[in-house]
């Protein structure tokens, strides 16, 4: 027994010590929110390289310039706090002295492009299987939450921190993996072993998922003792008040602050110990003593759709609310504590699990509750399906959002290449179906098995990698599943199954499935009677066009893809009715909108308005096919009558997308449109455009850049009106346009520049305009346009089609004017930023050769900025001119709400001659979809 003992525990002690020992001294300043560190890292060189240099995570550092990495992903997503920030919520490590084991003074650097990583340059190489120790001495300054959630809360005296120190990065294949902080919580550390001595003002609490193994009084402070084996990294919570609530479980202690959602202490617990329970069972024993479970990680990756519920309307009991929080937030804290995977590289596996283990969580106890929960139980409700569809059922919906966007990337990919909502939604999701279509296709609990070897294989490594995760499935595996990792993880091709021919022989059918993206993988088929399956098979090998015989057995009905096993690009040709003379689908009309049924042919008609001061608030209806989720073709009608004229008017849109795969070209849009309003009180014009628009990206998505080729046929039809001066009528005219269009968007940087061709009878234009908007590190911005005009013929005498200084004619009705052909009163206030762009009303407003301008503002405070702008233009019989104007603009709301206050031009002063009330320009957008637009952008 006793040599028993000691072999053991000679195991646990080369276990522990066969890896590098990070020792911390950390003295808390509170008040300045600073820590002193001096620290000791003793370095295991267990590869077969000779190593000159250690590389350091320095994470914290990561919010000291307003151009590291971090930056530029919040300015990539249009977060502006972060560059507006001051200077004392802002994060950095101040570095004194590193120093060896010998005594030696050691350089240190930081990479480029990397100011968050740090290189010790060692005078003495550490050779393999030998260690080495280095001692540092830095400062860290903790910065504000607000940015992260990982920082301090001046509002509520918390301090939340999580990779604050310095700590040997992961080595792999010969080199230290550099990451910087990118707010995706994919920190690569090796493992280390941790001691931690924490200094801090007496009275603070501390909670941490490290051992308290010890806590020292002395006297103004407290000292505690920390440590944890064989750990990635730690967290730390310094609060006034302990905000945690203790569960003690066997194997592990849970720790959770998550808001409680107003279910009592003993409900909590139960919840608690049925998760902790349940994943101990389905992955294993958890590798440390503790676990936080913190409300700053549930606020940083919230359950998507609870989250955006409001609370007054209490779909979901408070428990089970409380139960999907605290299960997702104590799942992924488990499989980050517990997988020694490269996070960013790796990181679809942790998806994968972590949503692998819900689904099955929700089979388990919550199988039949809808993703709107009881909502779906009010009688008006009852018939959509959004409401109908069970929690488990929404992930593939998400997943398709994206898809049906052309912008779903590869899960397999490195998670700082993901888009937002990638990275934090549809990808997670994609990931999760995918290993759950593999379960079902495998069956015999393959999954689960896999799951926990996989883990088991982490507890007993210091590193691992997904090619470990793939020989664990395929060796389980009893059928071939190559396919699971070539199309489901390395790339981002489609599936999409349909029935091409089915031939009734007798008992049999002869079933003909055409695969329409050439992606093969495995897809059910299903027989159906009276709405019940009565038989299942799997399809293999559906490359092309195959065909199958199967019996009929007595099915009304066939189904590919019946219970949505298979993430699939279109489920809505997945039908084929047996019985003679029937459609395959019903059709289905529903009031507003709602989530796509592949069960039925769907549309939907929306109350609708328009407003323009000839028509008046008019009110509509627009009948339509747009789900949630994008359809290949689009139609929208939409009816409307005029509360002023009496009169029916209104629009249509036909479009048809054309997404392309691979590629820079990834959509061709082609479209037809027509439109019928009036233009002036007793006039209306009808304009008609088919129009094939040609859409390109970069390959990274990230990077905001698009162009644009637009070819459209614009005819337009005038009523003349009694109300309009002569030269404001016009012969009814049909113009080619071809425009070009490219841009780069962020929220420190704006670039654009189109050109535009317009070819008609009475005349040829060409023109092109150039914008950028630049916000320096100053927090001052610049923006500035420039514009050029020309006619290349001119075959008419009216002013209509000339450029316009401060407003444009708009003879495309390509502008939201709400009293387009007024000459005085507020409505002809409005400004368009279009042509001239010019402010003050000049006493020339219209250029019948050419015209070129330039437009800029520059902001004196917050959202106060100063304008000017400049230009050239030339009519024909007249000398070529130049003119000016200035003022004030309040940039409330840019490009939606925008005032502007003319003070001087080439009139003079502004204000000189009365009624300046009538020259103030503004911009008022009432479109609720370019609205919602402006929320979206920061995740699409």
């Amino acid at each position: 027994m006793k040599k028993r003992l000691l072999f053991l525990f000679s195991l646990f002690t080369i276990l522990v010590q066969a890896q590098h020992h990070n020792r911390i001294m950390a003295d808390v300043d509170y008040a300045s929110k600073t820590i002193t560190v001096r620290q000791d890292i003793t370095y295991f060189n267990q590869t077969e390289d000779t190593l000159s240099k250690i590389i350091l995570n320095d994470w914290v550092n990561a919010y000291s310039s307003k151009t590291s990495p971090l930056a530029r992903r919040f300015s990539d997503e249009f977060v502006k706090s972060f560059h507006l920030a001051k200077d004392e919520d802002r994060g950095s490590t101040t570095i004194a002295n590193v120093v060896d084991q010998n005594g030696l003074f050691l350089t240190w650097s930081r990479p480029d492009k990397h100011p968050d990583i740090v290189t010790i340059h060692l005078k003495n190489p550490i050779y393999p299987n030998h260690k080495f120790t280095i001692s540092l001495t830095y400062t860290v300054k903790i910065p504000n939450n607000r940015f992260t959630h990982f920082g301090y809360d001046e509002k509520e005296g918390k301090w939340y921190l999580k990779d604050w120190y310095l700590t040997p990065a992961r080595f792999e294949n010969g080199n230290f993996v550099v990451y910087s902080n990118e707010n995706i919580d994919d920190i690569a550390n090796a493992a280390c072993n941790y001691e931690v001595t924490l200094t801090l003002p007496k009275g603070l609490s501390v909670t941490t998922d490290l051992h308290n193994a010890n806590k020292t009084d002395k006297g103004t402070t407290d000292e505690y003792y920390l440590r944890g084996n064989n750990r990635m990294n730690f967290e730390l919570v310094l609060e006034q008040q302990n905000s945690f609530e203790t569960f003690g479980f066997k194997g592990v202690q849970v720790n959770c602050n998550l808001k409680d959602q107003n279910i009592s202490g003993i409900e909590r617990a139960a919840i608690i110990s049925k998760v902790v329970s349940y994943t101990s069972e389905n992955l294993g024993k958890f590798p440390n003593e503790k676990l936080l479970v913190t409300q700053t990680n549930y606020d940083r990756n919230p359950v998507y759709g609870l989250n955006q519920l409001p609370s007054f309307l209490r779909p979901f009991p408070d428990s089970f609310i409380y139960e999907i929080r605290f299960l997702k937030t104590y799942l992924e804290a488990y499989l980050k504590a517990s997988l020694k995977l490269d996070p960013r590289k790796d990181n679809w596996i942790y998806d994968a699990i972590e949503m692998e283990l819900i689904i099955k969580y929700i089979q388990a106890n919550h199988p039949d509750m809808k993703m709107m929960g009881s909502l779906g139980e009010w009688g008006i409700l009852k018939g959509y399906n959004i409401f109908s569809i069970k929690v488990n059922d929404q992930y593939d919906y998400v997943y398709l959002l994206m898809a049906r966007r052309n912008q779903d990337q590869p899960i397999g990919d490195k998670k700082n290449t993901f888009l937002k909502f990638n990275a934090q939604i549809a990808g997670k999701y994609k990931a999760g179906l995918s290993l759950d279509y593999l379960d079902n296709y495998l069956g015999n609990n393959t999954i689960a098995k896999s799951i926990k070897q996989f883990y088991s294989l982490n507890t007993d490594n210091l590193q691992v990698s997904r090619e470990d995760f793939e020989q664990i499935l395929k060796t389980n595996s009893n059928k071939n599943i190559n396919w699971f990792f070539t199309t489901m993880v390395q790339s981002r091709d489609i599936i999409d199954y349909k029935f091409k021919e089915v031939d009734k022989k007798g008992d049999s059918l002869q079933i003909t499935i055409k695969n329409k993206t050439g992606t093969s993988v495995p897809i059910p088929l299903y027989g159906l009677k009276d709405d019940k399956v009565i038989f299942k098979y799997w399809l293999n090998d559906v490359d092309k066009d195959s065909t199958f015989t199967i019996p009929r057995n007595n099915a009304d009905r066939l189904a590919l893809n019946y219970n949505n096993e298979v993430p699939e690009y279109n489920r809505r040709n997945n039908w084929y009715n047996l019985k003679t003379f029937a459609f395959n689908k019903p059709v289905k009309g529903t009031l507003l909108r709602d989530i796509e049924n592949p069960k039925y042919n769907q549309f939907f008609y929306v109350p609708n308005f328009v407003f323009n001061l000839y028509d008046g608030v008019s009110p509509g209806l627009k009948i339509n096919n747009k789900s949630i989720i994008e359809k290949p073709f689009i139609f929208d009608l939409t009816p409307t009558y005029s509360v002023k004229t009496k009169q029916l008017i209104g629009s249509y849109y036909l479009m048809y997308n054309q997404y392309i795969r691979d590629g820079e070209l990834y959509n061709i849009r082609y479209s037809t449109s027509g439109s019928t309003y009036h233009y002036a009180p007793d006039a209306r014009y009808i304009k008609f455009t088919p129009a094939i628009q040609f859409r390109m990206r970069d390959e990274n998505l990230r990077s905001n850049k698009r162009e644009f080729i637009t070819l459209r046929y614009v005819s337009v039809n005038r009523e003349k009106s009694a109300f309009l001066a002569t030269e404001q009528q016009n012969e009814n005219y049909s113009v080619f346009n071809a425009a070009y269009s490219k841009y780069e968007n962020e929220i420190t940087r704006y670039y654009g520049f189109n050109t535009d061709v317009q070819i008609a009878n009475a005349f040829g234009k060409l023109s092109g305009e150039l914008q950028f908007r630049r916000l320096f590190n100053d927090n001052r911005q610049i923006n500035l346009r420039f514009y050029a005009g020309m006619f290349m013929y001119r075959d008419t005498q009216s002013e209509y089609f000339s450029f316009g200084l401060d407003r444009p004619t708009d003879y495309l009705f390509d502008y939201n004017f709400y009293g387009r052909s007024e000459a005085t009163g507020i409505m002809s206030q409005q400004f368009i930023l279009a042509e001239g762009g010019f402010k003050s009303i000049l006493d020339t407003r219209y250029a019948n050769q050419w015209m070129t301008t330039v437009n800029g503002s520059f902001n004196i405070w917050n959202w106060v900025e100063v304008y000017g702008d400049a230009g050239l233009f030339k009519n024909k019989y007249n000398s070529a001119r130049f003119v000016y104007d200035s003022g004030i603009r309040l940039n409330l709301l840019p490009d939606y709400f925008e005032l502007y206050f003319p003070v001087y031009s080439s009139n003079g002063l502004e204000f000189e001659n009365g009624d300046y009330s009538k020259k103030i320009r503004f911009v008022v957008t009432i479109s609720p979809n370019t609205l919602i637009n402006l929320f979206t952008r920061k995740w699409f």
